[in-house]
């Protein structure tokens, strides 16, 4: 009864603070308009943005459970929100007071089905960290499971209890305000709530279940197993459930604590160049990535063991995989198609290959926005992260204002996971920044870029001979459907038996044909064009073969004529 009540306060605190927000912004950003007033409502906008995200950051903090996460995940959404509001919300921080031991070892114990000191040969009952979701504890595994895992020292993660309930509740708590939203039109236009709201319980969901972190910590591993520069920790399930996870002691150097990489020998911007490229590695080549990589959750390992000028010396170690992200085949090819045009600067190509990634409406007027991107490369395109704090601020704020402009301008809409993509790239740009000042991010895109190249080009021959096989095969299929199409005809009520009208007919069928051949000669030529430069022998073939179809499509009416 008592946790009713609890979890009933909490949800209508939560409603309570959003209608708040909901009526503010209407009577300011549609009201008072309506009125003539609407200058006098814009001018304060940006404070009053700040206001709400600084009470919304406060009550984060205030309640934990799923609010931090909803603050970080509005944080990232630029496409949505303007940057008053999520400049407020970046600083937020995934740390709360621990639960005392008790609760830990209580819920413990009751999913692993014995006492603790069964469970484990030692339990420090000091967490190592404390989280909104749950918190970590260092234990060392019995002898007998650690003969059979290989390691005795492990971290094991216990949910906060009552998490479940908390959760179940923030979740009823948003999907009331995304319903509330969905009915304001200016709100509506731009983004679909309750969809956004509903990615981020499936997110959610996923982080509060051990046995899917446990199970994307082993795909993790095993797509950078043959990678000696990338480490995971391995996960015990013998000591693990859907509410405690058991893993290894990967424990290192934090990738932001740039003093102890320096007194380990350590290069912090080799290290930056390591984490960007197998950031890019993950989101464009496997299509499943680590979408939560801020400092707290990556390590740099020493390896004492190393071979001199066989590698650096060192290894990036991820932890945390309660926050996933998958990209499916077509998206990561619409994503390797973006990073080419970055890399290019090619602001044309960049917009071209947002709209095949599902961006934007297929309507959408996108002049403003190539023109934005086009400057934007022109100006700050190849500057690191030094150069561009030498640039003028105003500068900075010209820019921002007009690209911000254009970007909301436009009806945008976000692929599935496209969230966390984003999320990923913010988190790996400030490491790198943090421990590398003179960090050009171009100097990772480009190599990286270059390889997709290469990659796409070899199956050039493959793509080339498939088009021309795809237009050879509807060519050659097309008389049967025309006379499919004269049966068809004949088939029904339509008299054709007149002379004049098989003469037509048949100059039809003749006219069909040469325009057949004349397809043909066309894929045939184009397809020897392209395949020229890559394969000089196969393309030569082509265009000689179409030869014969040409003579065809030229000479072929002239028999028929006789």
């Amino acid at each position: 009864m008592a946790s009713a009540r609890i979890t009933g306060r909490r949800y209508r605190r939560i409603l309570r603070f959003a209608g708040r927000v909901i009526v503010e912004m209407w009577w300011f950003e549609l009201f008072l308009p309506r009125f003539g007033l609407g200058r006098r409502a814009a001018a304060g906008r940006d404070a009053r943005l700040t206001r709400i995200a600084r009470r919304f950051h406060a009550l984060a903090i205030e309640l934990g459970g799923l609010m931090i996460k909803v603050g970080q995940f509005l944080s990232a959404r630029l496409d949505v929100l303007p940057p008053a509001i999520t400049e407020e919300l970046a600083g937020l921080q995934d740390e709360v007071p621990p639960v005392p031991f008790a609760g830990i070892r209580e819920l413990a114990e009751a999913e692993l089905g014995m006492p603790l000191e069964r469970a484990y040969a030692a339990f420090d009952e000091t967490p190592v960290a404390a989280a909104s979701l749950g918190q970590a504890h260092r234990a060392r595994l019995p002898d007998a499971i650690a003969a059979e895992t290989g390691f005795a020292d492990v971290v094991v993660k216990v949910q906060r209890p009552g998490i479940d309930q908390i959760v179940d509740t923030d979740l009823a708590a948003l999907r009331q305000v995304a319903r509330w939203l969905s009915r304001v039109r200016v709100v509506a236009s731009h983004v679909d709530t309750p969809a956004l709201v509903e990615e981020f319980a499936h997110t959610s969901l996923q982080e509060i279940d051990y046995l899917h972190e446990g199970a994307s910590a082993e795909l993790f591993a095993e797509d950078f197993a043959p990678d000696p520069r990338v480490g995971a920790p391995i996960v015990a399930w013998e000591r693990t459930t859907r509410r405690v996870l058991t893993l290894s002691d990967v424990t290192a150097i934090k990738i932001n604590d740039v003093a102890s990489l320096r007194a380990a020998g350590i290069d912090p911007s080799a290290v930056a160049a390591v984490f960007a490229e197998v950031m890019f590695e993950q989101l464009f080549t496997h299509g499943r990535f680590h979408a939560d990589p801020h400092p707290g959750n990556i390590f740099v390992t020493p390896l004492p063991d190393a071979v001199p000028g066989a590698g650096p010396g060192w290894r990036l170690t991820f932890i945390d995989f309660g926050m996933m992200g998958a990209i499916p085949d077509s998206l990561r090819a619409g994503l390797r198609r973006l990073l080419i045009a970055i890399a290019a600067r090619d602001g044309k190509g960049l917009v071209a290959g947002i709209q095949d990634v599902g961006m934007l409406l297929p309507n959408a007027d996108t002049y403003a926005l190539e023109k934005a991107l086009t400057e934007l490369f022109a100006r700050f395109g190849g500057m690191g992260f030094a150069q561009l704090r030498d640039v003028d601020p105003a500068e900075f704020q010209k820019f921002g204002d007009e690209f911000g402009h254009a970007i909301r301008a436009l009806p945008f809409q976000l692929p599935e996971n496209f969230l966390l993509v984003i999320r990923a790239m913010s988190l790996t740009s400030g490491v790198c920044s943090a421990l590398d000042p003179q960090f050009n991010i171009w100097s990772s895109i480009e190599p990286f870029a270059s390889r997709l190249l290469s990659e796409e080009g070899g199956s050039a021959i493959q793509d080339a001979a498939k088009q021309v096989l795809s237009t050879l095969g509807v060519v050659a299929r097309l008389p049967n459907r025309i006379d499919s199409v004269i049966d068809r005809i004949e088939a029904g009520r339509l008299d054709v038996s007149t002379p004049a009208l098989d003469r037509k007919l048949e100059r039809l069928e003749r006219v069909a044909r040469r325009v057949m051949s004349a397809v043909i000669f066309a894929g045939l030529l184009v397809g020897g064009i392209l395949l020229l430069p890559v394969s000089p022998p196969l393309g030569v073939v082509f265009m000689i073969a179409s030869a014969l179809p040409l003579i065809h499509s030229l000479f072929a009416g002239a028999v028929g004529r006789r």
